[in-house]
Parts: C-alpha cells; structure tokens; sequence
C-alpha cells in the first residue's frame, strides 16, 4: 500500500469509527429508558415490535455495505485509480437503490401481512413509517465507504453520531409531546418512529456537507455509466455485504424474531391482550441491559479486526493468535463481570430504571446474553480479521432459528420467561459453533485453570458483596422507605461496591499482564491501579 494509505492512519481510523460506534451504542441503549418512562410498558411494546426493522436499516447502511464499498474503492486507489474509485462508489449506489427502494416497497406493501404476522393489525401504520428509512439506504452507504476507502473516518463518524442523537431527540420530544396532548400510544409510537427519518436525513446533510466542503465531485453524469466490471462490484456487495450484516444484526435479529412471534404466542396461549402487550413490554426492558453490558465488547470487536487484519495479511500466524486469545480473554472477563453484576443488582435497578420491579426474573435470564453477546461479537471480529465473514452470519442464522423454534415451544408453557430462555439457549449454540470452528482454524489455547479460577473468585466477591447490599436494601425497603429514590442508590452503589471487588480481586490474581490490560480503553489507568493493588510486583 503506498505511503499515502498507511497502516497507521488506517488503526487511527478505526479508533475514529470505534469511537462514534460506541457514542451510538450508548444513546441507543439510554434513550429506551427514559422513552418508557414516557410510554409505559404498552408504548415500549409498541415502539419495540417495529424497531427491528430499522435496526436492519442501520446495520445495512452502517456496518455491511460500506464496509464492502470501502474495499472496492481502496483498491481503486492503491492502483492510484481515482476515476475508477468514484466509479465504483456510484455503481454500488446503483445497485443499492434497487436494493433500499425493494426494502422499502416489502416492508410498506407487506405492513398489514406482517402486522397481522405479529398478532397486531394495529401496528399497519408504524410499519409504513419505518419503511421510509430503507429509501436512504443507498446514498448513507455509498458516501460513507467511499471516505471510508479513502480512509477518511470522520464523515462516517460524524454522520452516524449525528444521525442518532437526531433520532434520540426526535424520539423524546415527539413522545412527550404526543402523550401530554392525549394521542393514542399508537400514534406516539408512530411519531416516536419518525425520528428514524429525521436521524437519517440528518446524517444524509453531514455526509453531503463533507462532499461539498471538500469539492468530492462524486456523482457526475459520466460515472453513471456501468463499468465493465459492474457485475463482480454488485455480486461483492451482494455476498459479502449481506455476510458482514448478519454478523452484525446478532441482536437486532434476535428481537425480529420476538416482535413475530411472542406477543401472538402469548395470545394463543390463553393470556389477554393487553395483559400480553404488558408483559411483552415489560420482557424488552431487557434491551437496554444488553445493549449496554456489550458495549466494550463492541469496542473490542471493532480494535481487533485491524489488528488482526494486519497481521493475518503478513502471514504473522503467531500474531493472529496472540491478539485473539488477548481480545478473548478480555470479553471474558468484562462479559461474566457485567453479567454477573446485572443478575445481582436486577431488582433495585429494574426499579431504577423503569419504576418498577415488575419481570426482574425474566430480565435476569434475559441478561445471561450479555455474556455469550461479548463472546459473539468478539468471535465475529476475529473471524472478520482472517477474512472468514460467511461462517459467522452462518451460525447466527442457524441461531435464529433455533431462536424461534425456541419461543414456539417455551413461550407457551412458560411465558415470556420462555422467550429469554430461548433466547439464552440461541446464543449458547452460536458462540459454541464459533469456538468449535475458530480452534480448527487456529489452535487457540483457551486459558490456563488460573484465568477461571481468578475469574470465579472475582464473581463470588462481587456476589457476597452485592448480596449482602440487597439485604439492606430489602431491609429499608419493609420498613417504608420510598422504592424509587432507595433503588437509585443501591443502584449505583452497587455498580461501584461490585466493581470494585471484583477488581481488585481479580487483579490480585494477576492472570493479565500489564501488556495486557494497556489493550484496554483508558489501559495506563488501569495499570496504575494493578500497580496499587498489586505494590510489591514489579
């Protein structure tokens, strides 16, 4: 690659798109709290069973087609093919406008076939509404990784963090204002969707600000002609393009699968209507949980595929190995001490959160994802990294149907606790075809008996601590002290008290090195704090 598209502007870009990508996690995963604050339990189950769909909308224009765009077009130009790159760039918003704009007419044509899928008609409009958002598929994409190949991160960041607080802020005006004027929480959802049309629009605006800013003279007449090699790009974005998606649409899948079939499952179990709107609002309070335990381990996933990558492409096998054992081990690490500490503090924090305890069991299992989600997300990067994109979106297909054959046979004897436990068992059988199929490849040593105990040990501190926190917190609660203001502070009590123990015991342990945890957000912090707990060793 020539000095112009070095390596390390390529690592100081991925840090940039790690960066935004972890911006937009976090005001994805915050903004549902205070929306069902706002909506209630049944407006969260409404705003819920249509979300998915724009979440595929999101995954196709954030982390599938330009991926594959950005590949095409930098070996445009590490051939110093400017002319072909542009080329290649509007080819691809060729293709991917017939693909957006079919999107578009399945999902509004097909609204009252899938509403009815769901078991409410009621849902017809909103799925309109959210049908929009696959019309912007195409420019967001093409823009994106055409920068993208140029190595330019800062017009994909830029847009994709303004695209998501646009649609945040869209989300919680519309909704306080619909309710305060006494709409049904149908058409607040449909408002509250709306605002995945302003994010987007929005981000179009960033995007087409840079290309004007910077003189990118991107879509002229004469690159809208087909090159000769139109085929291969449309066949690349096509099979590649969809492989990258699907890796990265884990969950957004797996609440597809729950906005068809849980609340009609529960309806043809015997349970009421509205009780079954309830109860399925009050399951996908789990969403944010997840969202917000996988967070570093999306930070993770998107540091070790240029790493990996790298090293992969100068045949440094060792190097390969090192990363994915260091990047495994820190998903571990970080996926069982979120997942542990969640599960303890469930029933202040649920109340926290969402004003009420109602479901803490449910979203107790429900959050046992979070573990296997770090472990997923980190699989998929490093298979990323090697170049092997199709077999992870092959073992998250296979998850997803055993996902919804899953629910249709627990949801009806269980209830909703049904759908986490399938949801759980999915997960399970993803991640295990993942470290079946990645020692094959690779003989990567999982970890010496040290790692685990450490690791158990950590996880029964936190417990014995966080235990006895939720005595007390039991304790004032029977003798009348208000829920609400009492869970706000065992809450965040908690997270400190049980954060803190775990650290400072598994650090104790020594099973990471300095080296180590430097990998980490923040790593020379982290390091002084080893060298606190840690005094006498050098």
């Amino acid at each position: 690659m020539s000095q112009k598209y070095s390596s390390s502007r390529f690592l100081k870009g991925a840090m940039v798109l790690t960066v935004a990508a972890l911006v937009t996690k976090l005001l994805s995963a915050v903004y549902r709290i205070p929306f069902q604050n706002i909506v209630g339990d049944i407006g969260f189950y409404i705003y819920q069973q249509v979300y998915p769909f724009y979440g595929i909308a999101i995954a196709l224009s954030t982390y599938g087609f330009p991926v594959i765009i950005s590949k095409m077009v930098a070996e445009k130009l590490e051939g110093e093919d400017e002319e072909g790159a542009k080329r290649v760039a509007v080819t691809s918003f060729l293709f991917l406008c017939f693909v957006g704009f079919s999107w578009f007419l399945l999902v509004y044509f097909g609204s009252g076939v899938i509403a009815r899928w769901m078991g409410d008609p009621l849902l017809k409009p909103l799925l309109q509404v959210i049908s929009l958002s696959f019309l912007l598929l195409a420019p967001l994409s093409v823009i994106r990784g055409y920068y993208q190949g140029k190595e330019d991160m800062v017009p994909t960041a830029v847009s994709q963090v303004t695209e998501q607080a646009i649609r945040v802020a869209t989300i919680l005006i519309f909704s306080t204002i619909l309710v305060s004027q006494g709409y049904s929480l149908y058409m607040t959802g449909k408002g509250a969707l709306f605002g995945s049309i302003t994010g987007g629009l929005g981000g179009l605006l960033v995007l087409l600000t840079f290309l004007t800013a910077r003189r990118e003279k991107l879509f002229l007449r004469k690159y809208l002609s087909l090159p000769a090699d139109y085929v291969q790009i449309w066949s690349r974005l096509f099979k590649n393009g969809t492989a990258i998606c699907v890796s990265a649409m884990l969950l957004v899948l797996l609440q597809f699968v729950d906005s068809l079939n849980v609340y009609s499952l529960l309806l043809s179990s015997g349970m009421e209507a509205e009780s079954a709107k309830t109860w399925k609002g009050i399951y996908d309070r789990g969403q944010p949980f997840v969202q917000l335990g996988t967070v570093v381990a999306t930070s993770i996933s998107l540091t070790i595929v240029p790493l990996v990558t790298n090293a992969y492409l100068k045949r440094r096998e060792s190097l390969v190995r090192e990363y994915s054992q260091l990047s495994l081990k820190i998903s571990i690490t970080i996926g069982f001490a979120a997942t542990l500490g969640i599960i303890n503090i469930m029933v202040p924090t649920n109340t926290m959160l969402f004003e009420n305890a109602l479901g803490s069991k449910v979203i107790a299992v429900f959050c046992l994802s979070i573990f296997f989600s770090c472990l997923i997300l980190t699989f998929a990067g490093i298979f990323q990294g090697i170049g092997r994109i199709y077999y992870p979106a092959f073992c998250i297909l296979m998850g997803i149907f055993v996902k919804y054959l899953g629910n249709a046979c627990l949801i009806p004897v269980m209830g909703v606790m049904g759908a986490s436990v399938s949801t759980v068992g999915s997960l399970s059988i993803i991640a295990i075809m993942m470290v079946i199929k990645l020692r094959k490849w690779f003989p990567i040593r999982f970890f010496t008996f040290s790692f685990y105990k450490t690791l158990l040990l950590s996880g029964a501190a936190m417990t014995i601590g966080l235990q006895g926190l939720l005595w007390i917190y039991d304790t004032l609660l029977d003798n009348g002290m208000p829920g609400r203001p009492l869970s706000v502070l065992f809450s965040i009590g908690g997270v400190c008290i049980g954060g803190i123990l775990f650290l400072i015991v598994f650090l104790r342990g020594n099973v990471l090195s300095r080296e180590d945890i430097s990998f980490l957000p923040f790593g020379s912090k982290w390091v002084w704090l080893m060298n606190k707990v840690q005094p006498n060793n050098k």
